[in-house]
Parts: structure tokens; C-alpha cells; sequence
């Protein structure tokens, strides 16, 4: 990541009173769905996300999180359910009236006009004074940082910088609701980074609520308070980061917020000592510390990051032998593939400074602890309920 500087704007840059920043919504879903004649975007969906919340919305393409944030700003109308601010319904209140800021991938700075008629376009349209305008966008444009660029046009602006005044220009108007939809997509790696972080400096300063869409797993839980997780229009499961990360209610979770060794299970028992033990479909045996809560068809998954990686015979309650067929370096970790019989096993470990070891087409030994074995099932019971209805 390049290098920065992060600065917290002060309370007087802010506006607010006794330099607090401004309280965000509290929002209430309740059974909103979308469908396209017969093809459903959004199942009946409920969520409530607390007032000050950074909420994300992650899924693979389709999954139907664009479709629940359209509905949240009133681009699109909901076939069912209703969506309510602080209490109020506004599933039947227009766009411009329902008082919530949007940020676009692409930014939608109006390229005639300076930053700042860009970020006075809101108020002006809201017939706000001329003397309030000045004082409201001079304070904006301090809490982004960007105090001397009101009058460049938005062509004179890095992305980051056009980010940011995006930023300013949906709070603005005091929006007790910022909606953003993949509004980093169009950066690079480096600035994605950087705007991430600045991204969340502004939530703290502003003090709103946001809901924020993105396809980028890391992106979401650097920057999330909760995330919910959606999957052919459904919510798959809600949660903290480290929640959903450490305990997937299910394989789709488990697999698509970071990386993971997936292993069908044949069958697990429970022994007399409480040590449960998982026979997977290739023929691995597993060692978990946990058993499941269902019967219903299990996977084991076990982070790369989890397994220890040695030259020797381990003392772990897993403990298997491979060769190594693959080692990668990455930014910071090295990647070890590991093939056990005819199964590849992931390993990610800290890149150290001192020579690595390991190296292709040497035998190794894997371990780790029944703690890092977690048995969970391939579906939502009630998804597979459903769908076997």
C-alpha cells in the first residue's frame, strides 16, 4: 500500500453541534422482494441495520444485493415488503424525497462544473441560501481533506480525490443514509486500499448510517461493522466479519469470504472421549472438536492459514503427510499446495524474511487442531427446505 497520511477532520470542520457528528438512520426491512415476471432477483428478504452501522452487502454477481439496494433508494419498485427509516415507511415515497445520499462506482460528478458546484448542487436544488451553501461545502470539503480544490474541475482530480468528493456530495444535505454501490470498483489495487480506509474515516466523522454494495470479500470486512452474505437472491447469513468468517452457517459462506480446504464429508461419530471424528468422501480422516447441530449433508472446512506446515512427523489431532507440488509468494504470505493421496490441501503462512524451507516436490507434514476443523452443513436447512419442496 502506498503511503498516507490519515487525518480525522476536527468537530468544527465537522458543523455539527457540540462537535458530535451527525446521527444516522436506524432501517427496517421487512419481506422486500423483487421479481422480473417469473424470475426472482430478491426473495422476501429481512434485515435491520442499527442506527451509525457500516452494513455491507457482498454476493457473486446476481445474487441479487444491487437489487436490494435499488429497492432501499427507490430506483426500484418492490414486488412485496416494505422498507422503513427511523420507523417511517418510505417504500411509497420518491427518490428525492427520501433524503438518502448514493455513490456510484463511476462517481457522477457533473464534469461542467467545478468541485464546488458539485458538492453545492444538493443544497441548491433543496433551495438552501447562498451564505448557507458556502459555509456547508467550505466544512465538506475540509472533512474529506480536500480544503483548496473547489475550484478545479473534477477532470483535475486523481480517482481518490473524485472519490471523495462523491463522498461529500452525497453528505452534504445531512442524509441520515448513505447508500453506496461498488464505489471503489474503479480504482486500482493500491487506491482501493487507500480509499478504504478513508471511506471509514468519513463514517466515523459523519457519524451516518451506510449500506455499502461490493463483490470484493476483503473490501467488506476491512471496512464492515456486519455484512450479510446474499447468494440467488437470498441472504445466506448476517454477521460480523470475524463471525461469519470463523463460523459459516454454511459451504457457500465458508468459501466465499476467504480462502478454504472444503471436504465432503461420508460420515461422522462421535467417540466415548467426546472426540468427533469425520471420515471425508476422499478418504481423509478428520479430527473436529465440535459436532455439527444437524444430519443434513456436512462439509469440513479448514483455513489455509490454520494448518502448520514442518519437516517432521506433528503431535496434532490432524496430522497427515504430503508431497508439495506448488509454492507461490504473494504480497506478505507464501502459498503452499500440499497433494495427500490425490487430494491438494492449501497452506498459507507469513512470508518470512529468513530462506523458506519448504520446496517443491519435498515431503512434508500437516497439522493442526480440532478447533480449526469446523463441520458445517452444505445448505441452509430452511434454503434446503425449500428447495426440495
Amino acid at each position: 500500500m502506498r503511503e498516507f497520511t490519515a487525518i480525522a477532520p476536527s468537530p468544527q470542520a465537522l458543523g455539527t453541534s457540540a462537535g458530535r457528528a451527525r446521527p444516522g438512520a436506524a432501517v427496517s426491512i421487512d419481506g422486500l422482494g423483487r421479481r422480473y415476471g417469473e424470475v426472482v432477483a430478491l426473495h422476501p428478504t429481512t434485515l435491520e441495520i442499527a442506527a451509525g452501522e457500516f452494513f455491507s452487502l457482498i454476493g457473486p454477481s446476481g445474487s441479487g444485493k444491487t437489487t436490494l439496494l435499488g429497492a432501499i433508494a427507490g430506483f426500484l419498485a418492490p414486488s412485496c415488503g416494505d422498507v422503513r427509516v427511523d420507523g417511517t415507511s418510505i417504500v411509497e415515497t420518491p427518490p428525492y424525497r427520501r433524503n438518502i445520499g448514493m455513490v456510484f462506482q463511476n462517481y457522477s460528478l457533473f464534469p461542467h462544473m467545478n468541485v464546488f458546484d458539485n458538492i453545492a448542487f444538493p443544497l441548491r436544488m433543496r433551495k438552501v441560501p447562498k451564505s448557507a451553501i458556502e459555509t456547508r461545502v467550505r466544512r465538506m470539503l475540509d472533512v474529506v481533506r480536500l480544503p483548496d480544490v473547489g475550484e478545479r474541475m473534477p477532470t483535475q482530480l486523481s480517482g481518490g480525490q473524485q472519490q471523495r468528493i462523491a463522498l461529500a456530495r452525497a453528505a452534504i444535505y445531512d442524509a441520515s443514509l448513505l447508500l453506496m454501490d461498488e464505489p471503489l470498483g474503479a480504482l486500482d489495487k493500491n487506491l482501493r486500499e487507500e480509499m478504504q480506509f478513508e471511506i471509514k474515516q468519513f463514517h466515523h466523522a459523519i457519524g451516518t448510517t451506510i449500506i455499502y454494495v461490493t463483490h470484493d470479500q476483503d473490501e467488506a470486512a476491512t471496512m464492515s461493522d456486519r455484512i450479510a452474505i446474499l447468494n440467488r437472491g437470498h441472504v445466506e447469513q448476517i454477521g460480523t466479519p470475524r463471525d461469519l468468517y470463523e463460523q459459516p452457517i454454511n459451504a457457500f459462506v465458508a468459501s466465499f469470504l476467504g480462502q478454504a480446504n472444503m471436504f465432503d464429508l461420508a460420515s461422522v461419530t462421535a467417540g466415548p472421549d467426546g472426540v468427533i471424528s469425520a471420515r471425508a468422501r476422499n478418504g481423509l480422516e478428520l479430527v473436529a472438536a465440535l459436532a455439527p447441530a444437524t444430519r443434513r449433508s456436512l462439509v469440513a472446512c479448514v483455513r489455509p492459514e490454520a494448518i502448520v506446515l514442518a519437516d517432521r512427523p506433528l503431535a496434532t489431532p490432524n496430522a497427515l503427510c504430503g508431497v508439495l507440488r506448488d509454492r507461490i509468494y504473494t504480497a506478505g504470505s507464501i502459498w503452499y499446495r500440499i497433494v495427500v493421496g490425490d487430494v491438494a490441501i492449501a497452506v498459507r503462512k507469513p512470508a518470512q524474511r529468513k530462506l523458506d524451507q519448504f520446496t517443491s516436490g519435498m515431503t512434508v507434514y500437516l497439522g493442526w487442531d480440532a478447533t480449526d476443523t469446523l463441520l458445517i452443513p452444505t445448505h441452509n436447512e430452511e434454503k434446503t427446505d425449500e428447495e426440495g419442496a
